[in-house]
């Protein structure tokens, strides 16, 4: 997710807000779990502590086959989802996340299976149990038209209607207003995409085009994403972009989307997205996949702001600046590549973008680090910056607040000054490189970092990432 595109001392986060179909807070914040035989059923949630109902217990993802036939005019989707995954543990029943839509059909392994609905989980249950380790596929049949949904801390995502098709915003809960899934960024998985969209229209999704037909009016885009993925990076960008692809110096391709209104505002930021990946691979390693781009649509007015690190393409709300895409961008290390373990554990991702915001300011000649520290230390106008730290968010509606990106970053710049810069540049490489494609939490950071310096970090982390209020700053 990015910050706000104010000024870069007080650079805070900002969620879009509008009228939606609300999700409750009551309902992201209580777990289900299926009935059955004990220990048979599949809990619907994974014990995260933000958003405890989110997220399956029982299995593991590892693709999605996602088919999606969209009437831009009726705003209806007609879809089927088909879901490769291993069960880790004996399953008489699972569950999956899905908000609004109509199911209309599933089946397990070819096989009709009975299903019923209980908020926004869908609850299966297969003619056989499933068995421990075993691999099963999962076909849902599904209709009707996409809502936006409200988070508890009131901002807007899911799929968004936009006066010629859709913006997809997935953070934390919005991809389960599109697809069927496993909702959590724990399960990571590979995913393929069939979009079928009015002909003149563009659908734009993660990861490569592998072809693109136009028959009787209607025109498909197939995308190919081979990397893990967790689902809240997925996107399913729908509207009349103005596509330009090409290729980096080095050979990665490139295919960026842009809505017309949107085009002369965003020319200036995506032009620097070559030497952006180029400037970011130096820093944080070889950029983690085989391919980049941006989506970047023109929203309803009644939304604010928006911009998110989809994985391959992030979404943008509107033209971006250039510190803005240099915050998603370094998000496909720091979020998609190496993904938090829970939400609580957000600033993982946040920290690092907006660390790398600080660090292109201060190759363009502007602030160090340093400098943007002492700027957010001594700046008395935004307590919110110390409402609660960054490692201990508390509640859901804090999941994007402005410790986890400010004081997460301030956080790294203590730590920059503990270990000095040739540890710490190495921690910005190596740390994406150990846990690349795959989930990490605090502890796994801080241990990280201890290996790699003879500096006790025990008292660091646990004033800026744990402890509450204003931390006492030491000359």
């Amino acid at each position: 997710m990015s910050a706000d595109p104010g000024s870069a001392v007080n650079r805070r986060p900002l969620r879009r807000c509008g009228a939606t179909a609300a999700l409750s807070v009551a309902l992201l914040l209580s777990s289900c779990t299926s009935s059955g035989v004990r220990g048979a059923a599949g809990s619907g949630g994974v014990g995260d502590p933000l958003f405890p109902s989110l997220g399956n217990g029982g299995y593991q993802v590892r693709h999605y086959g996602l088919d999606l036939d969209y009437d831009v005019k009726k705003r209806h989707l007609d879809a089927t989802a088909e879901i490769t995954a291993e069960a880790t543990a004996d399953l008489r029943s699972f569950q999956l996340d899905l908000q609004g839509l109509r199911v209309t059909d599933v089946q397990v392994d070819g096989e009709d299976a009975a299903f019923s609905r209980k908020g926004h989980k869908v609850i299966v249950r297969p003619g056989e149990a499933l068995r421990k380790g075993a691999e099963f596929r999962t076909r849902v049949d599904y209709e009707g038209t996409p809502q936006e949904l409200k988070d508890p801390d009131k901002s807007t995502e899911g799929w968004v209607k936009t006066r010629d098709g859709a913006f997809v915003s997935g953070q934390p809960a919005g991809a389960m207003t599109w697809f069927p899934g496993n909702n959590h960024p724990r399960d990571k998985a590979a995913y393929d995409f069939t979009l079928t969209v009015p002909k003149g229209y563009t659908a734009v999704a993660n990861g490569e085009l592998k072809s693109e037909r136009t028959a009787k009016g209607r025109t498909t885009f197939r995308w190919h994403n081979g990397r893990p993925m967790a689902s809240y990076l997925a996107t399913a960008g729908i509207g009349r972009f103005e596509v330009h692809t090409s290729r980096t110096p080095e050979g990665l391709p490139l295919y960026v989307a842009v809505d017309p209104a949107e085009a002369k505002a965003s020319k200036v930021a995506l032009e620097k997205l070559p030497e952006i990946v180029k400037w970011q691979s130096k820093l944080f390693g070889p950029y983690p996949f085989s391919s980049a781009g941006a989506i970047v649509d023109d929203t309803p007015k009644r939304i604010e702001w928006i911009a998110l690190e989809s994985q391959t393409k992030p979404v943008y709300a509107g033209a971006p600046d250039t510190a803005t895409v240099v915050h998603e961008m370094a998000h496909q290390w720091f979020g998609d590549s190496v993904t938090p373990k829970t939400w609580a554990d957000t600033w993982l991702n946040e920290s690092f973008a907006t660390y790398a915001e600080w660090l292109w300011e201060e190759r363009e000649g502007g602030k160090t680090p340093q400098e943007q520290f002492d700027a957010l230390y001594d700046d008395t106008t935004d307590p919110a910056r110390w409402a609660f730290p960054p490692g201990k968010p508390g509640q859901a509606k804090n999941v994007t607040g402005t410790p986890v990106y400010e004081r997460g970053a301030m956080l790294l710049q203590e730590l920059r000054n503990a270990v000095g810069d040739k540890a710490f540049f190495t921690i910005l490489r190596e740390w994406p490189a150990k846990y690349r494609y795959a989930n990490a939490d605090a502890q796994d950071f801080i241990d990280f970092c201890q290996d790699r310096t003879d500096v006790d970090l025990g008292p660091l982390f646990k004033t800026w990432l744990y402890q509450k209020g204003k931390p006492e700053r030491e000359d």
